[in-house]
């Protein structure tokens, strides 16, 4: 797509990937990008080095370059806010547990701060190099679940407890994540959205000797891994999305270097590394002796590291040793930004690079099949002829969900009895309907029987009575008063007349479509179901139909 005139959202836009692809995207003419980082300091900084570097060009003009900032996994209301600090507050962990497992309504979208963000900024593309499978990975469940069997085994566990574990979990959020990336998206119109994402090891295997652990790889490590495989299969299936952004990710398998190359004070996590000397040669039993056993035999020297340093970015301040080690040939060896930015640029424009994962998987996947779909035609006659021979309507066991499905098949299966084509069934009259499917249900035992068995109550006409099984599969919360509304949508079998009108609404729909369709002298535009059914209202193929066109739930792809 045409980059000038866009407005660009650049997550992770600070750190060493996101500069690289803000400066080449800065030179095509965008109307706007906004760079948004995790702290406010870091970010503006940013902002201002892209601003200087434009001006120093010269030129055209130069686009609006903005900062944001704050985490955005977070809810917004604590974006600003230490991880740690989240964790010690009781009020913090509730709302952002309310967040993470709570429903996706739209005041969970509003108040997330990625949410809030895209919905304030609309951005027409954006750029995720935010490496989001460390910043959930490095949160370290495995030592979150340590101290919970620690408190667990001294009886003393407690709701903090929980809730810590809870808050740490990996999948719950991804998954919210990604949920509310997508539904920010497709509310503003995003037209593109390109992940950078990683592979956990810098490419390498399970073999990979770079690691904090004395486990190799550490479970830390495949932790990242797993989650980066996992948010890639997410991301494939967003870009099967109807209604979402195009999506790609780029994922690099190498170390990325670098920023800049110095001398001065090292820092780690930001802070200055402390210059520390022995006091003298003590024995190895008492080196390690009770805790502080490393004051005692150590003291400070009053300076702090300083040493010629290669910046990584993200990866840290590496040693001219740790770097010729890191990038040797047979080792992780690396990749420079600018190749990433070049490679981001390019898909952006649509220009294919050949390192799209998204498109990778996704020729590489099997799809449906010509074999499958003639032999489909075998499966539904012989069904077909099965029924009839035994005189039965199965209709739906609840196996295949959501109730929903249940719900409709069970409805069509009444339209079909009471009527015997499309033609007459869109002529129904709702009270009419009402009266004729409730007074079927009454006669009907087996059908009565097979409706309630499988957990999907029956709505009467008059809205107010019902009949139920012993399982309900949508039950109202409990203590709370029955949303009749919402729950006959999800899984009640409704005899209302409103239902039946909106039954009418939707073949009538159905109808028009197929008026409209060009037959198949015209050429191969339009599905076609085999023989006369079309016109017959056949379960399946109606409620197929709903989830395709009413639900939103057609398949992109084949």
């Amino acid at each position: 797509m045409d980059i000038a005139g866009r407005t660009i959202l650049i997550l992770g836009g600070p750190g060493l990937v996101g500069m690289a692809v803000a400066r080449e995207l800065l030179a095509l003419g965008p109307a706007r990008v906004v760079i948004g980082g995790l702290t406010r300091r870091e970010t503006e900084q940013a902002v201002a080095t892209l601003t200087a570097e434009r001006a120093e060009e010269g030129g055209a003009t130069a686009p609006v370059v903005e900062a944001v900032w704050g985490d955005i996994f977070l809810p917004e209301a604590v974006k600003e806010k230490r991880r740690a600090e989240i964790l010690a507050d009781p009020g913090f962990r509730a709302l952002v547990l309310d967040e993470l497992y709570g429903d996706l309504t739209d005041d969970v979208l509003a108040g997330s701060t990625l949410g809030a963000l895209l919905l304030r900024v609309k951005p027409d593309i954006i750029v995720d190099s935010v490496n989001t499978a460390t910043a959930f990975a490095y949160q370290n469940v495995f030592s979150a679940a340590t101290r919970m069997r620690e408190t667990l085994a001294a009886g003393s566990v407690g709701a903090e407890q929980v809730e810590r574990l809870l808050l740490t979990l990996y999948l719950p959020q991804l998954i919210r994540h990604v949920q509310i990336a997508l539904e920010a998206m497709k509310r503003v119109g995003t037209a593109l959205y390109l992940k950078i994402g990683t592979a956990g090891t810098g490419g390498m295997g399970l073999n990979i000797p770079f690691t904090h652990s004395e486990e190799r790889p550490s479970r830390m490590l495949l932790a990242k891994s797993g989650i980066a495989g996992a948010h890639t299969l997410l991301l494939y299936l967003m870009a099967r999305t109807e209604g979402g952004p195009a999506v790609k990710e780029i994922k690099p398998t190498a170390a990325i270097s670098w920023k800049r190359i110095g001398y001065g004070e090292i820092r780690r996590s930001g802070a200055p590394i402390p210059c520390y000397d022995a006091v003298a040669p003590v024995a190895v039993r008492d080196a390690f002796a009770g805790e502080g056993a490393g004051a005692r035999v150590s003291a400070p020297t009053g300076a702090m590291l300083e040493g010629v340093y290669l910046d990584s970015g993200e990866n840290g301040l590496f040693t001219l040793g740790e770097f010729e080690t890191l990038t040797a040939l047979g080792l992780m060896e690396f990749i420079t930004p600018e190749e990433i930015a070049v490679d981001v640029v390019r898909e952006i424009r649509g220009q294919p690079t050949g390192h799209d994962v998204v498109a990778a998987l996704d020729a590489s996947t099997s799809g449906p099949t010509y074999r499958a779909g003639v032999l489909r035609e075998v499966a539904l006659e012989r069904m077909e002829t099965l029924e009839r021979e035994k005189g039965v309507d199965a209709v739906a066991f609840e196996m295949l969900g959501p109730p929903r499905l249940s719900k409709l098949l069970f409805e069509a299966h009444l339209l079909g009895r009471l009527y015997g084509s499309l033609e007459q069934a869109v002529e129904l009259d709702p009270d009419a309907t009402a009266e004729r499917t409730a007074a079927l249900i009454a006669e009907e035992a087996e059908l009565r029987v097979r409706i309630l068995s499988i957990g999907l109550p029956i709505l009467l006409p008059d809205g107010v009575r019902l009949l139920r099984g012993p399982e309900v599969k949508c039950p109202p919360e409990n203590g709370a008063e029955p949303d009749v509304t919402r729950l006959a949508d999800a899984g009640w079998v409704d005899l209302r007349p409103a239902n039946w009108g909106r039954w009418r609404t939707r073949l009538r729909a159905i109808q028009r479509e197929l008026a409209r369709a060009p037959g198949p002298e015209h050429g191969s535009r339009t599905d076609y179901a085999p023989g006369d059914r079309r016109r017959r209202l056949r379960p399946g193929a109606l409620a197929a139909w709903i989830f395709r066109k009413e639900d939103g739930g057609e398949r992109m792809k084949r």
